[in-house]
Order: C-alpha cells, then structure tokens, then sequence
C-alpha cells in the first residue's frame, strides 16, 4: 500500500509548506476575512484572517494523488521493482472531479465575499446552479465507463455498507438515472454544506475531516483485499477501484492534516467555503463510489448533527418563534454558554471520532456477519 502512503505523505507536506506562503499572498492583496456582526463577538477579532485556504487542501490532495502514481510509474518503468499501483482509475477521478469542481463554487463565493466586504457571496440560486451543475455530471459519469469485468464506479442501488435491494434502476434506465442523479444531488448537497456549517471555529471542521477521510482509507483498502476480483465469496466487495479510492481519501486527509497546522485556534488561515464545499463533495464522492451511502451519516456524524441544529432552530423559530439554541448552529450555541473555543472544538473532535468509531465498527461488523 505504498501508493497510499505516498499520496498523504505528498498532501501533508504540500499543505504544510504551502499553507505560509499562500497565507503572505492573501495578505499582500488584502483578502481577509469578512466577520457577520450577528455572529459571536469573540469571533470579531478574527476579521481580516486570511481565508480561502481551502485552494491550499484542493492543491495539495491533487498533488499528493498524481505524484503518488508518477513515483510508481517511474518506478515500474525503471524495472526497479513492481510494486504495482500506477494506474488512474476513473472512480479517484471523479471523486477529485468532484472535489475540486465544488471548490470552484466555494472559490467564486469568497472572492466576492472579500473583493465586497460582505457576508453574501454568490447568490442563493448562483451557489445552487453551480453545485447542481458540477454534481449531475459527477453522477452522471458515475454510471458509465463499465470495462474488464468492472461495474461502473457507482450502482443506482441505495448502500450502507453495500448495495441495499432498494434500486433505482426497477424505475427503468431513464427514470433509474433521474432518480440516482436527484439522490446524488442530495448526498452531494447535504455533505458539501455540513462541512460548511460546521465550519465556524478554528480547525473544528479540519480537524473532523481528517477523521473521517482517514476512515475512507481503511474502508478501501479493506475492499479492496475483500474484492469480488481478489476473494470472491458472499461477503466480497463488488467495488470497482477500491484501492485508488482509498489514495485519494489518504491525499484528502493529508492534505487536511497539513492544513490543520495553520488552521487550528489561533488559526492563521481559514479554509472558506473553498474548502469547506470541496472537502463535503469529496466526503460524498467517496461514499457513492464505494457503496457507502448511508455510512457515510455515521462517519461524519458531527457535521449531520451540527446540521440537525440549523434545521431545528430554523423549523422551531418558524412554527412557535421560539429558538432551541442560543446560536445556531450548535457551536456558537456552547460560545453563548461561556465555552472556550479551543474546548468546544476539541470535545466536537471526541465526538467526530466517536462517529468515525462507530461506522467503522458497523462496516466491519457487517463483513463478519456475512461469513
């Protein structure tokens, strides 16, 4: 598993030493970020810190994946050794398609927040057509390019750990791909803005991310040596690409990693909704490609419960005027209570891992129960 190692080596170094030199960038040309008055207080002195810094993650994931394949390839083209592992796959493919295409979206959004001083970016509809764009043609590609016995990256089946008997393809072929595209969105959507609520506090989000990206490495190398291909039997996995998605999700969480060394309380540099969009497209993309759907709602946990709490603040306010949380979402609800910042996110982060725990158990403790 070289490869895996190579690529988040390769994305932690680039974000760790990369990081720094975007941030005097950013400050030479004055992009700071813009602080919402109805926000916390605390957060005010935080104004005018660097942000887009998720362009920094989307550099260094893409740079420790590539590089991580041209090391083997020069490798096995020398004769050295063959340790095997050099070839693209379309599944890490679309899931850095993905990633990086939703960061465009989070991009525009926070360059116009800056360039006008003002908490609203791209406008509601703009910042959905962009998403939606980029997430129908990920869905999209996902069902096709079937080659060598493979299936195709994504099934139309509903997964938790696998595919589940409820099948969007019993619709017909048409209504299959309308029906998987309009779920895709919904996954896509739902992870992309999680990650992006729960980003409000110095490396609260980063730090979670790390987590749960690194959980995608232990599920694809898993599947990857439980495949129909390697093991056939009636717990295998009829996953294509398991192993180049497990690279990408090892880039993702070392690019995080790296990052986190900026980002964390005081944090120098913010990762913005470039990041924030890009790293929940990437947290989607990986459960779709690996037949994980639902898991995925346990493995990232924090960012569907910090997501819960907008819900129910907004639904509770709207129906009775009344609000459940001080602030929400529910990490700026414990500031309003006196919590330190560095406690919160460090205790939301006892939590990230506790999620991460539990749908890693579940993953394994299906496959046991298959045997």
């Amino acid at each position: 598993m070289i490869n895996v190692l190579l690529s988040a080596a390769t994305a932690m170094v680039v974000a760790l030493f990369g990081t720094p030199l975007f941030i005097r960038l950013l400050v030479r040309r004055g992009y700071g970020q813009f602080i919402r008055d109805d926000g916390p207080t605390s957060h005010h002195t935080k104004r005018g810190t660097p942000t887009m810094g998720g362009a920094i993650i989307i550099a260094a994931t893409l740079s420790g994946y590539f590089v991580a394949h041209l090391v083997l390839w020069v490798v096995g083209l020398l004769g050295w050794f063959d340790i095997g592992g050099s070839r693209l796959t379309i599944s890490a493919l679309l899931v850095l398609f993905l990633m990086a295409g939703l960061g465009v979206v989070g991009f525009l959004d926070d360059y116009i927040k800056i360039s006008k001083q003002r908490s609203l970016g791209l406008r509601s509809w703009e910042k959905l057509i962009g998403q939606t764009s980029v997430a129908v043609v990920f869905a999209v590609l996902a069902l096709e390019f079937p080659t060598d016995g493979f299936r195709t990256p994504a099934s139309t089946a509903v997964s938790f750990v696998r595919d589940t008997r409820i099948d969007f393809a019993a619709a017909g072929t048409v209504g299959g791909l309308i029906l998987f595209v309009l779920w895709a969105n919904v996954m896509i959507a739902g992870a992309s803005n999680g990650v992006n609520l729960t980003d409000g506090l110095d490396g609260l989000a980063t730090g979670a991310s790390v987590m749960v990206f690194g959980s995608y490495v232990l599920i694809g190398i898993w599947q990857y040596n439980q495949s129909c291909q390697l093991s056939p039997g009636p717990n295998c996995y009829d996953v294509r690409d398991a192993l180049d998605v497990a690279v990408v999700a090892s880039a993702v969480a070392g690019a995080a990693f790296g990052f986190l060394w900026w980002n964390a309380s005081p944090a120098k540099i913010f990762m913005g909704d470039t990041g924030s969009l890009a790293l929940g497209g990437a947290l989607a993309g990986l459960a779709i490609v690996t037949h994980t759907q639902l898991l995925m709602a346990i493995l990232g946990g924090l960012f569907v419960l910090i997501t819960l709490s907008v819900i129910i603040q907004v639904g509770s306010f709207k129906m009775t005027g009344q609000r459940v949380f001080r602030m929400a979402p529910l990490q700026h609800h414990f500031e309003l209570l006196g919590w330190a910042e560095v406690t919160i996110v460090i205790r939301f982060w006892i939590i990230a891992g506790l999620c991460v725990s539990l749908g890693l158990g579940l993953f394994y403790a299906e496959w046991v129960a298959q045997l």
